[in-house]
């Protein structure tokens, strides 16, 4: 009673300050609070390019360690907690009574009362994986309480907190706007720049072909760019980081604005954006140029039906028109961080004359995709479907189908949708067709599993990636090998029981753990193929115990496992 008491009470004086707060925009200052009780240093900003998606959040470094306390960064409730093996891991929602929501994502586990709440209804389901939606009334949270313990869990790359803040629509918005505070006192940096022409008769340099350009330093944080030519509809596209004290790591930029010939014509503001928005950043960068080289150069204008809000004033879509014979023109970037850290890029364009004619690349053996259409192709076994709109622009594309293979392009062109490739097994009747699954083939000959559907005689996958696909078998079972015990072995010391379950073809897809035939819960960190169980769940209370793990593959391979082990109860 008396904690529900000063939790109405906070949210009384909360909304009878509202009105009073500093805002940015709008949005309310000082009153979230940092999420964990050390310096903020950073691995990763919010808004920062990632594969297919930009980045929802703050990844705070945590020394390479985890198990730093998390806390609350305001007071409010537990709305949602999820926990899967890839993406988040373990992770935690907090709703709070301005309609705000912060996220703390990659956790190692949560403070007792949420732990205990949650292995409830884990062992209720019989499942480690598991999405709850407590009400206003359950786990209750005050500003600054320990709500959980920071780890490494899930899709995360190292021990880190990944946290975010979302508003009353569920989008994601840079936290530093929203008064969490980072030392920032370093420029950010500027790394390549290239000319684009956006059109079959424009040219840069009397060539209708992108074109990187020199840079060249200045001092005060200047550059300016070698001159050149152009004609036509030209973009230009950066490829720019920033960094934060404390810590070298190349994050993302806050706000980038251009100017043609003295006047803003693009401008970009990393703060606020909708999650289906979030895999337009294949439109938004130079898809081609970052799966050749690994780097990103972010387009300084907007592509053809990009419904991206992070894009601000512009003219002309930020499209560069140089049409006016012998004229020079002057282009000028600005990139900032949010604490007004910049840099600046300063170059002139010449424009060249039309050209009497551009030599266009021989298709003949290309097959023309329109972006509005859906395409359909069946050959030999294989048929191909690109739906409507998976393609960002029309292209032509390199398809052909040899015995079990199927080339769909090379992974140069982003699909926004999936295409759908289904194969026809009848030819292997006589063999366990179960055990066939569709692939895809990398440039050094492996093939990697594809979730694959079979319906009758037929196999379909639906993927994002285009590249070269193949039908594939996949008749070993996953291998299951204890790690901290052996068959028949008394180990009352131990905390945990740990196995390595492993599969080398197409990958785990299930397991379930029972000792003397009831469920333990157990969580599989695919990353180090271990599966553990805590033995602190108090579940294993019998001195003699028999344990069976049962594990299945991708395509329904299935083992088993099987030992007898010993604890003092």
């Amino acid at each position: 009673m008396t904690r529900h008491f000063f939790f109405l009470l906070a949210v009384f004086l909360f909304m009878s300050r509202l009105g009073e707060s500093q805002t940015i925009n709008n949005l309310p200052q000082n009153y979230f609070a940092n999420p964990l009780d050390i310096n903020l240093r950073l691995s990763g900003t919010f808004g920062e390019l990632r594969s297919n998606h930009f980045h929802s959040g703050l990844d705070i470094k945590t020394n390479q360690r985890t198990g730093a306390k998390v806390y609350a960064t305001a007071s409010g409730y537990v709305s949602r907690i999820k926990i899967e093996r890839y993406g988040y891991g373990k992770a935690l929602y907090i709703t709070h009574p301005n309609g705000y929501t912060s996220v703390y994502a990659h956790l190692e586990k949560f403070s007792p009362r949420i732990e205990k709440y949650l292995k409830k209804k884990q062992y209720e389901n019989e499942a480690y994986t598991i999405q709850l939606f407590p009400t206003d009334l359950e786990l209750r949270v005050d500003q600054s309480e320990v709500v959980a313990y920071s780890g490494n869990s899930g899709g995360s790359g190292g021990p880190h907190l990944h946290f975010e803040i979302r508003d009353s629509a569920a989008r994601p918005i840079n936290p530093l706007i929203m008064g969490i505070e980072i030392p920032d006192t370093k420029r950010p940096l500027v790394k390549q720049i290239k000319a684009y022409p956006l059109n079959e008769t424009s040219t840069v340099n009397g060539k209708n072909k992108a074109k990187l350009l020199r840079l060249i330093p200045l001092k005060d944080g200047k550059f300016k760019v070698e001159a050149f030519r152009a004609y036509g509809e030209i973009g230009i596209g950066v490829n720019t980081s920033d960094r934060q004290n404390g810590a070298n790591n190349q994050n993302g930029a806050f706000h980038i604005e251009t100017f043609f010939n003295g006047s803003k014509n693009f401008e970009i503001t990393f703060d606020r954006y909708a999650f289906n928005e979030s895999r337009h950043i294949n439109q938004m960068i130079d898809y081609e140029h970052f799966k050749n080289t690994k780097s990103r150069i972010s387009r300084l204008y907007i592509p053809n039906g990009s419904p991206l809000s992070l894009y601000q004033d512009n003219i002309n879509k930020g499209v560069l028109q140089l049409y006016d014979k012998d004229t020079t023109h002057s282009y000028s970037i600005k990139i900032e961080d949010f604490k007004k850290n910049q840099v600046e890029i300063n170059m002139n364009i010449k424009n060249d004359p039309a050209p009497d004619s551009i030599p266009f690349p021989n298709d003949e053996k290309l097959t023309f995709i329109n972006h509005n259409l859906t395409y359909h192709q069946k050959n030999g076994p294989y048929s191909l479907m690109i739906p409507k709109g998976a393609l960002y622009e029309s292209v032509f594309l390199d398809i052909e189908q040899n015995t079990d293979t199927l080339k769909v392009h090379s992974d140069i062109v982003p699909l926004h949708k999936n295409m759908i490739i289904s194969y026809d097994i009848s030819s292997k009747q006589n063999d366990n067709i179960k055990q066939y699954y569709i692939g895809r083939v990398t440039s050094w000959g492996a093939v990697y599993h594809v979730n694959t559907r079979r319906k009758g005689n037929i196999l379909s996958a639906a993927t994002r990636t285009l590249g070269t696909y193949a039908i594939s078998k996949d008749d070993v079972p996953p291998t299951i090998k204890p790690v901290n015990f052996k068959n028949k072995q008394w180990i009352t010391k131990n905390t945990s029981l740990k196995l390595k379950l492993t599969d080398e073809d197409t990958g785990v897809d299930a397991y379930r753990a029972t000792v003397n035939g009831k469920f333990i819960l157990t969580e599989y960190d695919y990353k180090t193929g271990v599966l553990t169980h805590d033995f602190a769940d108090g579940v294993v209370t019998d001195t003699e115990n028999e344990l069976q793990v049962i594990a299945t593959d991708n395509v329904g391979n299935s083992t088993t496992f099987e030992a007898t082990f010993y604890r003092k109860s």
